[in-house]
């Protein structure tokens, strides 16, 4: 992997949160048009098991690198500030990602979907 403030990490984040996202919506409809479960099974579907375990994921991916950058900061005497700089505010950013994941996926686990 690469180093913790390397500038690519600025829009990985919010990058793999966009595909994850598109992943959701299109395994709901899809999952919808092709073989929607019985409205009486409430929020208990395989359509929703699928969101969940996809959002699951997609957090502790997210917050593993947000870890990763944040520990992978160079120390002042190891390293310039930019670097630094681009460090915390990449494992910010994975962070907020994560963020966004659980308040997207977490209202799955409540309500039915298809409706």
């Amino acid at each position: 992997m690469m180093r913790g403030d390397h500038p690519i990490h600025l829009v990985t984040g919010l990058t793999l949160w966009f595909a994850w996202f598109l992943a959701i919506y299109a395994t709901l409809s899809v999952g919808c048009a092709v073989a929607p479960p019985p409205v009486a099974t409430g929020a208990l579907t395989w359509i929703n098991a699928a969101i969940v375990l996809m959002t699951v994921a997609m957090v502790l991916l997210l917050g593993t690198l947000a870890l990763r950058c944040w520990r992978g900061a160079p120390q002042a005497e190891e390293g310039p500030r930019p670097s630094r700089f681009l460090a915390r505010v990449s494992a910010a950013a994975y962070l907020v990602a994560a963020i966004a994941a659980l308040v997207v996926g977490l209202p799955t686990m409540a309500l039915p979907p298809c409706t």
